[in-house]
């Protein structure tokens, strides 16, 4: 099976796209990101790989868009604005962490993100409340943005450390939407131009991702009619809970290869 023969394979497969793509864009919709694990993993499991990294290309450019433009372009801006030195790291470590691509294990990396991630999520679900005061934020924005930025560039994931970041610091819901679509929606740019220049996203493929894209926006909206009406502390728990099954699943595919 190739990318070319996809959307050939019948009524089955073609209703088991629109399900994970209604799934990671409601989930999306809700805590701001995990599209690309839940659709990396659904499309893996039924498709080959480079069709499931086709599928995923599309929806993640369109729904980080949204999501961060969402409130209006000033909006964005000011949110980008509040987070520059973390935004700013995070690039240069995404820079320098994808010269190492060769050097490094995936799967050693997979369970240095995972590891930690599931460790943090689950104390601050049972109580643990770390925060990032105004006298110590500039050095965290430091130390975790250089942190996600070089696993980002090695692994590709620089999400679940982001919330972390954004959770320590008790960011009002609506804003930490914001943050992550406009960090996620940098990177979700460059995935697809780097995709198109690989051949991964090709007149074939772009039809895959087309299928997956309308149900996933379709269920983003429902997410965030969800989320709008959530209060911060359903938010945060929600948020904490996603972490934590994004967490296991990179160290399912950190010992699993």
């Amino acid at each position: 099976m190739n990318v070319d023969t996809i959307i050939s394979l019948g009524p089955e497969l073609i209703v088991a796209v629109i399900c994970l793509g209604l799934l990671a864009g409601f989930v999306k919709g809700c805590v701001g990101f995990a599209m690309p694990m839940i659709l990396i993993s659904g499309l893996g499991a039924i498709l080959p790989a480079e069709a499931a990294l086709a599928g995923l290309i599309l929806p993640t450019l369109i729904a980080n868009l949204w999501q961060a433009f969402r409130n209006g372009l000033f909006a964005a801006v000011h949110s980008a604005w509040a987070h520059w030195r973390y935004l700013a790291v995070l690039l240069v470590g995404i820079g320098i962490g994808a010269q190492f691509v060769t050097v490094l294990p995936g799967s050693t990396l997979f369970l240095v993100i995972g590891v930690p991630v599931v460790f943090f999520a689950a104390l601050q679900l049972v109580g643990w409340r770390p925060t990032i005061n105004a006298d110590n934020r500039t050095k965290a924005e430091i130390g975790i943005g250089s942190f996600s930025g070089i696993l980002g560039g090695v692994s590709g994931v620089w999400g679940p450390p982001t919330v972390l970041y954004l959770t320590a610091l008790n960011t009002p819901k609506v804003e930490q939407m914001r943050v992550q679509g406009v960090i996620y929606g940098g990177g979700a740019v460059m995935l697809t131009l780097a995709h198109i220049q690989s051949g991964i996203l090709n007149a074939s493929s772009f039809q895959l991702s087309v299928l997956v894209l309308l149900p996933a926006l379709l269920g983003m909206g429902v997410g965030f009619a969800v989320q709008d009406k959530m209060d911060q502390q359903k938010f945060r728990r929600f948020t904490l809970a996603v972490l934590i099954i994004a967490g296991l699943n990179l160290v399912r595919r950190g010992v699993m290869g």
